[in-house]
C-alpha cells in the first residue's frame, strides 16, 4: 500500500485570523553543541523544581518552566488545543466565556541542532509520496516554526532533553492567542504587559501537557472600566498525543449531516486539486467481530465514556446520565450496545489519577456561572476525524433560560409551568435532553434546523403523537418547548427528545463496515442508506444557516409555520395577564418579572421571524446528481400571502395584548412606545431585506403566472401598515412609528444612489421598485391626508410625505 504523506495549508489559525503563526524564537546556537558542552541536569534541574511526569516531564525551577522532552516523542503528531479558562465580565459581549475554544492545530517538536522547534502541521492538503506531484504539494507547504528554544541539558541516559518553555506562554503567540482581532480593536489593545502575565500552571498527564498561563494586556477600553486599564485573561493551552493506530475516515455527505474535516488530495485523477471532507467521530471497533457481522448488538472495544464532574449537584446527577445514555438507543441501530456510558466521578481511592484536564477522561462539567448556556465541544485528530476526548460544559445559570421558556412557551396550556420553581420532573427532563443534545454535538453532530418541519404542525397538539414521536424527528434540532400545544390538549409532550432522525445518523456515522478497507470503498453503502430515504422528511437535513428556507429554521415547530406562529402567539396572549402573578414573591421586586417578559418579548419577535422567512423562501431537499427532481424549489406563492396577512395582523398592527398597564407599570415608566417600536422594525427589516427582495424578483422571472411578485406583496404591505390612511381613522403612537419605520426603510434604499455603497442594490430592481412605492404612498397621502379630524395623524401624513420628498431629492 503506498503511504501518504499529508502536508500543511496555507492556513494554519482558524480562530484567530488569516495569518500565519507568529514565531518566538530564543537566541539559537551558531553550531550544534556536544552533549558536553552543555550544563549537566542537574544545574538546570535543580532539587528545588517541581516536577511531574508523564507524556513529558514538566518542571518549575524559580519562576522557570521547563518540558523534558523523550527523544522517542520527536516528529510525533500532537494536537495543541487553546481555550480560554478565565475571562472579565463582559469579554466578547458576555459571548465568549470560560471553555471558549481559541484554536486547535497540529504540532510537532523536532530537534534541530543544539534547538528544539515547534513546527505546526496540516493535514488539509496531501499527496502520495511516491507521486510526482508530492514534491511540490512539499515545496508549496512549508510548516511553519510556532516556537524554537535552545537544549538546556541532556538526561542522565541521553533518551530526554531539556529546553525553557516559559517563551511559547509568556509572549503574545497569535495562534494560541485568547484575543481575536476583532476584539484587539474593540478595546483597543496596545500591548501585552509582560510583568503582569506569568504560566500559572503545568501539569504532565500520560497522554497529555496542560499549562495554564494568564496573560495581561494594556487596553484603552476593556470591558471593565474598573480594570484600570488591562484586559487579564486566564489560557489553557492542552497538547495532546495523537495515536498512532489511525482510525479508518469515513467521508461525508452533505445529505446526513455531520461536523467535518476539508481535505485536499493532489492526485486525483480530476482536473483540480479533488476537495473532500470526512466526519468527525469516535472510533468505534466491535469487541466480537463474528458476532457483529451476523447482527448481533456487540460492545465496542472502547466505549465512550463520560464523567461527571464533582461539582454536578446530586440532584441533577441522573438528568444527566440518563442524557449521556439515552445514545444507546441510536448505537444499537449501528450494532453497539453500551456503547456509550455515563459515570459519577471516582474518589481518590477508587482513581487516584482521575483528573477532568486527563485526556484520557471525558467530562460533563458543571460551570458555576451566570451563562446562561451549555457547550458539547470535543477534540478531533485531524488526520482521521477520529474524536479523541471531549468536555461537555453546563452552564448552572441555564437552568434560568429554561425556566423561563417553559412559562412563556407551556404557561397557557400547562399549570406546571406557572412558577419560576419549576417542578423537578420538568427542570429535570429539560437538563437531561440538554445534555442528550450537547452530546451529540460531541458525536459530531451538527444542528438540524430542517427536522421539525417534517412533523404536522397541528400533531404537535396530540398527546399520542408527540409522546411517541417527540416534537421533531431530532433532538438536535431547537425546539425545546412545545408552544403550538393549546390550553385542553391534555398530555401532550412539551419537552424535546431524540428522533428517528438521530438513529438514522448515528448508523449512518458509526456502523462499522469490516469489508471495506477504505473511506472510498464504503461509500456505495453509505449512499444506498441514503436513498433508502430518500423522500421521507424525516431523513432530511437542513443547518439553517441560508436564511431562505422556512423548513429550516430554529425554534420553528412543525411543517406549517404560518399556523405554529397563530398557535404560539395565542398561547403568549393568554400569558401576559398572568405574568405578574406568575413572577411575583413577596419581599422581592419585579426583577423576575421584568425578565421574563422581555423574554417573552423575544419569543414573539422569533414566531414572526419564522413567518418571515416563507415570504421569498426557497425550499431546499439537499440531493446528489443521481437522484432526479430540483434541489430548490421556491415557496408557493399562495403561501407566501399568507404569510404577508398574519403579518399585517400580529407584527404590524398595534399589539395591544402585550401593553398590560398592570404589568408595565411594575417595571418600566415609558419605554413601551421605543420597544414595540424596535421589535415592529427589526421585523419590517427583516421582511424587506435585500436578498429577499431579489429572490422574488428571480422566481417572478422563470415563474411568472405563479409566483408572488415583489408589487404584490409591497402593495399588501402598504394596505395593511396605512390602513388608516384608506379608512379615514386615527392613527395611535405606535402605528405612527410604524410608518414611519415603512418609509425609513423604503428610503434607505433610494439614499444609496447618494452614496453608492452597494453597486448590487443600484443596479437591480429594488431601486425602481422602492422609489415607485414612496412615489405611490406620497400621492395616496396627498389625496387622502386631509380626511377624518384628528390634527396629529394630519401633521403624521405631511411629516412622511416631507421624508419621502427628502429620499428622492437626495438622489437627484
Amino acid at each position: 500500500m503506498i503511504r501518504k504523506i499529508v502536508l500543511l495549508g496555507t492556513l494554519a489559525v482558524f480562530s484567530v485570523g488569516c495569518k500565519t503563526p507568529q514565531s518566538i524564537t530564543q537566541e539559537a546556537p551558531k553550531a550544534d553543541k556536544k552533549k558536553s558542552d552543555l550544563k549537566e541536569y542537574s544545574k538546570v534541574i535543580t532539587a528545588e523544581a517541581k516536577s511531574d511526569e508523564g507524556l513529558f516531564t514538566t518542571h518549575f525551577v524559580d519562576d522557570k518552566l521547563y518540558f523534558e522532552i523523550p527523544v522517542a516523542l520527536f516528529e510525533k503528531d500532537m494536537l495543541l488545543v487553546s481555550r480560554i479558562a478565565g475571562v472579565p465580565s463582559g469579554f466578547g459581549g458576555g459571548y465568549v466565556n470560560a471553555g471558549s475554544k481559541v484554536n486547535e492545530q497540529v504540532v510537532r517538536w523536532v530537534k534541530r541542532n543544539g534547538n528544539v522547534d515547534m513546527k505546526v502541521i496540516s493535514f488539509e492538503n496531501q499527496s502520495d509520496e511516491e507521486s510526482p506531484i508530492y514534491k511540490s504539494v512539499q515545496a508549496n507547504n512549508f510548516f511553519p516554526i510556532l516556537f524554537s528554544s535552545k537544549i538546556e541539558a541532556w538526561n542522565a541516559d541521553s533518551t530526554s532533553v531539556v529546553i525553557e518553555a516559559g517563551g511559547l506562554f509568556e509572549n503574545e503567540v497569535e495562534a494560541i492567542n485568547g484575543i481575536s482581532s476583532r476584539l484587539r480593536k474593540e478595546y483597543k489593545v496596545k500591548k501585552l504587559d509582560k510583568s503582569r502575565s506569568y504560566i500559572e500552571s503545568a501539569s504532565s498527564y500520560p497522554q497529555n501537557i496542560e499549562v495554564k498561563h494568564v496573560m495581561t494586556y494594556e487596553a484603552e477600553t476593556p470591558p471593565e472600566r474598573d480594570q484600570a486599564g488591562t484586559i487579564s485573561m486566564l489560557l489553557n493551552q492542552s497538547m495532546i498525543l495523537l495515536p498512532e493506530n489511525k482510525m479508518q475516515p469515513r467521508l461525508a455527505d452533505y445529505r446526513v449531516g455531520w461536523f467535518t474535516i476539508d481535505k485536499y488530495d493532489y492526485n486525483s485523477e480530476e482536473l483540480k486539486a479533488d476537495d473532500y471532507e470526512i466526519i468527525r467521530r469516535w472510533k468505534l471497533i466491535p469487541k466480537d467481530m463474528e458476532a457483529y457481522k451476523r447482527g448481533e448488538l456487540v460492545e465496542p472495544v472502547d466505549p465512550i465514556v463520560y464523567y461527571l464532574d464533582p461539582a454536578t449537584p446530586e440532584k441533577w446527577r441522573p438528568y444527566f446520565k440518563q442524557g449521556i445514555e439515552d445514545w444507546n438507543v441510536a448505537f444499537e441501530k449501528a450494532g453497539f450496545k453500551n456503547a456509550i456510558i455515563a459515570k459519577d466521578p471516582p474518589s481518590k481511592e477508587e482513581d487516584p489519577e482521575f483528573s477532568p484536564e486527563d485526556v484520557r477522561y471525558s467530562v460533563v462539567r458543571y460551570v458555576a456561572s451566570t451563562t446562561r448556556n451549555a457547550v458539547g465541544p470535543s477534540v478531533t485528530d485531524p488526520r482521521t476525524g477520529e474524536i479523541i476526548e471531549s468536555d461537555i460544559i453546563w452552564y448552572h445559570n441555564h437552568l434560568r433560560s429554561y425556566r423561563n421558556r417553559f412559562m412563556i412557551e407551556a404557561g397557557a396550556q400547562n399549570p406546571d409551568a406557572r412558577t419560576l420553581n419549576t417542578p423537578e420532573a420538568e427542570i429535570g427532563e429539560m437538563m437531561r435532553m440538554v445534555i442528550a443534545h450537547e452530546v451529540g454535538h460531541a458525536l459530531g453532530l451538527p444542528h438540524n434546523m430542517k427536522a421539525s418541519s417534517a412533523y404536522p404542525t397541528d400533531s404537535l397538539r396530540s398527546a399520542e403523537f408527540t409522546q411517541k414521536y417527540g416534537l421533531t424527528p431530532s433532538i438536535m434540532d431547537y425546539a425545546r418547548v412545545n408552544y403550538v400545544a393549546q390550553p385542553g390538549d391534555e398530555d401532550v409532550r412539551y419537552i424535546r427528545m431524540m428522533g428517528p432522525y438521530d438513529l438514522y445518523a448515528i448508523n449512518w456515522g458509526y456502523r462499522y463496515l469490516p469489508e471495506a478497507d477504505s473511506a472510498q470503498e464504503e461509500k456505495d453503502t453509505l449512499d444506498k442508506w441514503i436513498l433508502e430515504k430518500a423522500g421521507d422528511p424525516v431523513y432530511e437535513f437542513g443547518n439553517g444557516y441560508s436564511g431562505a428556507d422556512p423548513q429550516s429554521q430554529r425554534e420553528s415547530l412543525g411543517k406549517d409555520q404560518i399556523k405554529a406562529s397563530e398557535y404560539g402567539v395565542s398561547n403568549l396572549k393568554k400569558v401576559v395577564p398572568n405574568l405578574v402573578e406568575w413572577t411575583s414573591k413577596d419581599g422581592y421586586a419585579y426583577d423576575d418579572l421584568d425578565e421574563v417578559y422581555r423574554e417573552l418579548n423575544y419569543m414573539w419577535r422569533g414566531y414572526l421571524s419564522h413567518v418571515i422567512t416563507n415570504v421569498g423562501g426557497v425550499y431546499e431537499t439537499r440531493k446528489t446528481s443521481d437522484q432526479s427532481g430540483a434541489i430548490y424549489e421556491p415557496v408557493p406563492s399562495e403561501i407566501q400571502e399568507n404569510a404577508v396577512e398574519f403579518l399585517n395582523k400580529e407584527a404590524f398592527s398595534t399589539p395591544n395584548w402585550m401593553l398590560d398597564q398592570d404589568l408595565l407599570s411594575r417595571i418600566e415608566s415609558s419605554e413601551a412606545i421605543n420597544r414595540i417600536q424596535s421589535l415592529q422594525t427589526r421585523a419590517l427589516e427583516n421582511l424587506l431585506e435585500k436578498d429577499r427582495l431579489k429572490r422574488m424578483i428571480a422566481n417572478q422571472e422563470v415563474n411568472a403566472k405563479q409566483a408572488y411578485t415583489v408589487v404584490e406583496m409591497m402593495t399588501d404591505l402598504r394596505k395593511g401598515i396605512f390602513s388608516e390612511l384608506y379608512t379615514s381613522e386615527k392613527s395611535d403612537a405606535y402605528r405612527r412609528n410604524l410608518q414611519r419605520s415603512f418609509v425609513d426603510v423604503a428610503a434607505s434604499y433610494v439614499k444609496e444612489l447618494e452614496t453608492r455603497e452597494n453597486d448590487e442594490v443600484l443596479k437591480s430592481d429594488i431601486m425602481a421598485l422602492m422609489r415607485g412605492e414612496l412615489n405611490r404612498l406620497k400621492n395616496d397621502i396627498n389625496r387622502r391626508k386631509n380626511r377624518g379630524d384628528h390634527e396629529l395623524t394630519k401633521y403624521h401624513w405631511e411629516d412622511l410625505v416631507a421624508r419621502i420628498d427628502k429620499a428622492i431629492l437626495a438622489e437627484a
